[in-house]
This record gives C-alpha cells, sequence and structure tokens, in this order.
C-alpha cells in the first residue's frame, strides 16, 4: 500500500475527461469544488450573523472576479522572470491557446489572489456601502474550507512539488522521492486554520473584522511553515538568502494582520 502511494503519480492521469475538443483535469474540479464549498460555508454563517444572502451572492461575484484576475497577473508580477512582454500585452496572460494548442490556463498566485481579492472588497464596500467587516468575518471562515480542494487539486495536478526527502510517505516525481507538500498546505493553511478560527469564532471574538485579521496571520505562518517542505519556484529559486517568494510575502501579511488585529480587537 505504501509503494503504490509513493509511485501514485505514476498510476494517477490528472486528465478525469477527455472529450475531445479539450480536457477537464481533477485540478479544474477541484476549483469548482472549492468555490462551491467555500460559498456554501459563507451562507450557513452569513444566516448566522443575520445578513441578507443575496448581499453574499453579489458580492461572491465581485470577489470572485477580483480573485481570477489577481492571482493570474500577480503569476506573471510576482513568478514569472522578464515578465516584460507580458505587462505591456496584458491579454496574453489569460490566452489558453499556444501555437494553435489549446493548453488553458496554468499559473496562479495565491498572494495576486489576496491582492485581487482586497480591490474587489474595497470597491463593493465604497458603492454598496454595507456593514464590510461583518461580512469578511464570513469569509475568513469559508476560505479555508474551499483552500483544502484547492490544494489537493495542485496535488492531483501534479505541480508545486515538495523537497526532496527520505520519509516514507513521500511521493516520487520523475523518479526523486518528495514530500507532498500540496497536501500539508490543504491541512494546515486549509483545515486547521478553519479549525482555529472557528474556535475563536465561538469563544473569543469580541469586534467584527478579528476574525479576517486572524486569518491573515494564520495564513502568513502556516504558509511560511509549509514552504519549509515546498519545492522553491524553479524559475525564482530562493529570493533572498534561504526564503522563497512565498515566505517573503507571506511575512508582509503576518505584519499587516498583526496590525489589523490590534486596531479591530481595541475598538
Amino acid at each position: 500500500m505504501l509503494e503504490y502511494w509513493q509511485h501514485i503519480y505514476s498510476h494517477f492521469n490528472p486528465v478525469a475527461f477527455d472529450l475531445g475538443i479539450f480536457k477537464i483535469h481533477w485540478y479544474g474540479i477541484m476549483y469548482v469544488l472549492a468555490l462551491v464549498t467555500g460559498y456554501w460555508v459563507a451562507i450557513k454563517f452569513a444566516k448566522r450573523e443575520g445578513i441578507d444572502r443575496k448581499i453574499i451572492d453579489e458580492y461572491f461575484i465581485w470577489v470572485e472576479i477580483g480573485i481570477i484576475l489577481g492571482a493570474r497577473i500577480g503569476y506573471f508580477i510576482f513568478y514569472v522572470p522578464n515578465n516584460g512582454y507580458y505587462l505591456s500585452h496584458p491579454w496574453e496572460m489569460f490566452n489558453p491557446f499556444r501555437d494553435g494548442e489549446f493548453i488553458g490556463i496554468r499559473g496562479m498566485s495565491y498572494h495576486g489572489a489576496v491582492i485581487g481579492f482586497t480591490i474587489a472588497t474595497l470597491l463593493y464596500w465604497k458603492i454598496k456601502k454595507v456593514n464590510m467587516w461583518k461580512i469578511l468575518d464570513i469569509v475568513a471562515l469559508a476560505v479555508p474550507v474551499g483552500y483544502i480542494f484547492g490544494r489537493i487539486g495542485n496535488f492531483l495536478n501534479q505541480e508545486l512539488f515538495g523537497r526532496v526527502t527520505d520519509v516514507p510517505w513521500g511521493i516520487y516525481v520523475n523518479g526523486v522521492l518528495r514530500h507532498p507538500s500540496q497536501l500539508y498546505e490543504a491541512f494546515f493553511e486549509g483545515m486547521v486554520i478553519f479549525v482555529i478560527l472557528y474556535f475563536y469564532y465561538k469563544k473569543c471574538r469580541r469586534n467584527d473584522g478579528e476574525l479576517i485579521a486572524l486569518y491573515v496571520i494564520l495564513y502568513g505562518i502556516f504558509r511560511s511553515l509549509c514552504e519549509l517542505w515546498r519545492e522553491p519556484d524553479p524559475q525564482l529559486g530562493f529570493i533572498f538568502m534561504h526564503f522563497t517568494m512565498g515566505e517573503i510575502l507571506s511575512f508582509f501579511m503576518i505584519i499587516f494582520g498583526i496590525f489589523l488585529y490590534i486596531k479591530r480587537r481595541r475598538l
């Protein structure tokens, strides 16, 4: 059984369905599940908080557009060296064809998604004049649940590999045993964060906005932890000493999250 697990990529096809014209990958299915479960959790907590479902539905559309745009653009800004061509031809970032062949959209940045999410949220807040802090606390509870499926999707898509290891639960990637770091991230950045936030929501929260601040802090911490097992992006390597781009961006998230938490807690 363990040997089968270690060689799972030899037995697993990342393509779930081949429809001829295009292929449906397991990653795409996991992304849809991430959206559906995150939305479902948001609706449940919105009901508890007395927020109209129509507001959640409307806000969900706004932030999903922001997330997709931010994640894709952020990937080229943070993770693609010599990205001048794409920055001067931004539409090429969303071109699913290469040399006439459909290859889909590959490459997303979580931190870019955060920026896109933030911009969309600020615009929605300014235009709709709603209690955004209460809604953001719902987001903080919903995102980790969806995130679990997102990282499982990375694992099934055979991307974002872990570092070389000799642990018995490692998986072989091109003949090299590596940490299944995508699953570590699904556990720590998804499940663990949700459990901590849910406990805080039930027992400790005093003011609106505390949960989203705590989420930013926790994600930054656990992402930095998981980066110790995750192979640095090959096109970038280590940015500064032994720090990866993910760790550097997460550091700024932690600082901002602490500042925001103190501010919201002292209200």
